[in-house]
């Protein structure tokens, strides 16, 4: 299976729309085909839409945003496509005519996922050339922000095809979640239908409006399931024995005529019922002021249990281990190159953030130690001072930093900075960054910091690992000659 440069979009709405947000933020491309041509102003105010939230999601160093296009030539798309994800209507015979259209187009090798939410795949792959590389990636809304993809195989899928699909989808900050065999609805859904169904019941008997059933959730459940569910909640419950005391214990509840397995029938009056407890709820506000306060409290509850790598918050914090890794590949690349004595070296590129500009139009000034935190962060990491270091209670620490603005940075200014190690000893590390505009090589800023290593317990200086030290030193030695080299002799 191929690399994932361009994501092909078949069939846009609102699940389509989360798919080009997410994939388009960490740097891939996306063509997104719809036979409606008024769908591409639709996709387009979607990504708009989105990106405030996407922005907060994670400060680590992000790649240049992907471009989107839009086409209403489905064959077009699935032959310039790397991974072809497909949206269209929840209709059976739609898909699979549509599908098996497009699989002609697709180069053989190009994987092709459904994002329905409970169709089968293997009646979605009946009819397509090389079936093998199909499954069903099944989202969740808002695409661009929930991790979770139920990952299911057809009859004729291979495990090449599942394995090259979790390997993207983790590459774009997902936690793919393989199915072990398909069944209609597949895992999440048949839980959250449980739960409407039950919904349904007490709206039409007048035991409670959606309002009052929502807030039985928000205030209790919901709470606990941000980060575990409701199988290991149920665990705790047990008390030290854990499960087998809760079953025990409140099994036999089960047999207890609370809940009703068959949905209402949806009269009329239910509908009603459903439609203004739901307006109540609003209050007035509009699907986009809501979808951004939605999207503004899932934001800080996947930062928060990233404090505590669990839950989604771990496949954040995933996510941005990746993407300081990558960020730190032109570090590298240059030491790996050899880079000519007496050079700084090009540790860093970046562009300027929407969201670190300032209310006068420029990079505000918490973000320039951002960059320069980033820089430092890739240069460590070649010296190998990554995670798996820090994770062995071992750390730099800063201890100074005089930062001096020299330029303006604008909006989606391409920058890069470059670093010389000024001083090294074994517990010391002294840098030098400069940070320059991608455009002309002026230079916007320079950044002086001392970092300090520091070993927990007990929380004091101590000696870096000595293959760090080398290398550090060595980069150091290496840029003072050279710059002893070049520098003009006194006649």
């Amino acid at each position: 299976m191929r690399q994932v440069k361009t994501l092909g979009l078949l069939g846009t709405g609102v699940i389509g729309g989360g798919w080009a947000a997410r994939v388009l933020h960490f740097g891939i491309d996306v063509i997104a085909a719809d036979v409606k041509p008024e769908m591409e102003e639709w996709i387009r105010g979607a990504v708009a839409n989105a990106e405030g939230a996407l922005a907060r999601l994670t400060f680590a160093p992000l790649p240049p945003k992907g471009r989107l296009s839009f086409t209403t030539d489905l064959h077009a798309m699935a032959r310039q496509a790397d991974f072809i994800q497909e949206n269209i209507p929840e209709q059976l015979e739609l898909k699979q005519r549509v599908l098996a259209e497009v699989s002609r187009h697709a180069p053989p090798d190009v994987v092709i996922a459904s994002s329905t939410s409970g169709l089968m795949p293997s009646e979605l792959q009946r009819d397509m050339s090389a079936p093998e590389r199909f499954l069903v990636a099944h989202p969740f809304n808002p695409v661009y922000l929930l991790p979770l993809v139920e990952l299911v195989g057809g009859q004729r899928t291979s495990a090449a095809t599942l394995e090259a699909a979790s390997h993207f989808f983790r590459y774009i900050g997902m936690h793919p979640l393989r199915v072990r065999r398909e069944v209609p609805g597949h895992l999440t859904d048949r839980l959250q239908e449980a739960l409407w169904r039950e919904i349904l019941h007490m709206v039409n008997e007048d035991v409670a409006t959606t309002g009052e059933l929502d807030d039985s959730i928000v205030y209790g459940p919901g709470l606990r399931w941000a980060a575990m569910g409701t199988n290991l909640i149920y665990h705790l419950a047990g008390g030290e024995t854990g499960m087998r005391h809760m079953l025990r214990q409140f099994g036999p509840c089960l047999k207890w005529p609370w809940t009703k397995l068959e949905a209402p029938e949806l009269t009329e009056g239910l509908i009603d019922k459903m439609v203004a407890g739901t307006q109540a709820q609003a209050a007035g506000r509009s699907i986009r002021e809501l979808e951004r306060l939605r999207d503004d409290y899932l934001v800080a509850i996947q930062q928060v249990l990233k404090q505590y790598n669990i839950g989604a918050g771990a496949t954040l914090r995933a996510l941005e281990e990746r993407l300081y890794e990558d960020a730190g590949g032109p570090a590298r690349a240059a030491l790996s190159a050899g880079r000519p004595d007496g050079e700084p070296l090009r540790v860093l590129e970046t562009r300027v953030r929407p969201e670190w500009i300032d209310y006068n139009g420029h990079m505000t000034d918490s973000r320039y130690l951002q960059v320069f935190g980033d820089a430092t962060d890739a240069l460590f990491r070649y010296a190998g001072i990554d995670d798996a270091y820090r994770r062995s209670g071992r750390a730099m620490y800063t201890v100074e930093t005089h930062v001096m603005h020299k330029a303006e940075a604008r909006a989606l200014e391409p920058l890069y900075v470059t670093t010389r190690i000024l001083e090294t000893d074994d517990k010391r590390v002294r840098l030098l960054h400069a940070l320059h505009r991608q455009r002309d090589e002026g230079l916007v800023a320079t950044a002086e910091q001392v970092y300090l290593h520091v070993s927990a317990p007990p929380g004091k200086a101590s000696a870096m690992d000595a293959a760090v030290r080398a290398r550090l030193a060595a980069i150091q030695a290496a840029q003072a000659s050279g710059a002893a080299a070049a520098a003009p002799t006194r006649a």
